[in-house]
């Protein structure tokens, strides 16, 4: 399995600590340790639960729920993003399946931020900073049609407080909260990442071109 805390791999080896039964069927925790980081998964399980040698078993699941770390199924962010936006993000990723309400304010406030430090977007409503970005035209059409759908999708006009208190937690239309991080993800990709890889990208031309004994290029 993959570790969740460091992310590396390593042998499925558990321990299985009973808890009790209900109709439900037999509930135990099982117990895991990456011998990488030598921290410790927990995870929820509802199955049947036998005994081989004095030591508890899985013999079936029914279902299972990590309990800790309180992680998230979705990539992690790439190194590029600043951690001031990227810690808003992982918060939201891991209330997610617990509440899509709280995730949704915390991308909302996410990408309110992310709009006045890096599109320059005068400080207003939320739904009046995405409106100032898209008619600025310097976001790709993609994006465009993304940021877009965010107060759509939220309904602004029917719960105006998304816009007005983009932090506070109000009920979400179905797929809102994951959309909001869809979002955040693309943005992003456009203001960190994709500049970090065409930099990169130039240095290492330039580099190859000096080697070669040429001058090295000069941006416009």
């Amino acid at each position: 399995m993959k570790c969740p805390h460091c992310l590396e791999s390593f042998h499925d080896f558990y321990e299985v600590i009973p808890v009790g039964n209900d109709a439900d069927g037999n509930w135990g925790v099982v117990s895991r340790k990456c011998p990488s980081c030598e921290r410790v998964v927990l995870v929820l399980v509802n199955g049947k639960i036998g005994s081989i040698g004095g030591r508890a078993m899985l013999e079936s699941v029914k279902g299972e729920r990590l309990i800790y770390p309180r992680t998230t199924s979705r990539v992690p962010l790439p190194k590029e993003v600043p951690e001031e936006f990227a810690a808003i993000y992982r918060e939201a990723c891991v209330v997610l399946s617990d509440s899509p309400k709280a995730s949704a304010a915390l991308s909302r406030r996410c990408m309110q931020h992310l709009l006045r430090e890096m599109a320059n977007v005068k400080p207003s409503k939320l739904a009046d900073e995405i409106q100032e970005v898209i008619d600025s035209g310097s976001l790709p059409p993609y994006i465009v049609e993304a940021i877009d759908a965010v107060r759509k999708i939220g309904n602004y006009t029917a719960h105006p407080i998304k816009s007005e208190r983009p932090g506070e937690v109000v009920d979400v239309e179905p797929g809102e909260a994951d959309w909001n991080l869809d979002v955040l993800e693309s943005l992003f990709s456009y203001y960190f990442v994709q500049p970090a890889t065409i930099k990169k990208k130039w240095e290492f031309l330039n580099l190859k071109l000096k080697e070669v004994d040429k001058k090295g290029m000069k941006k416009a």
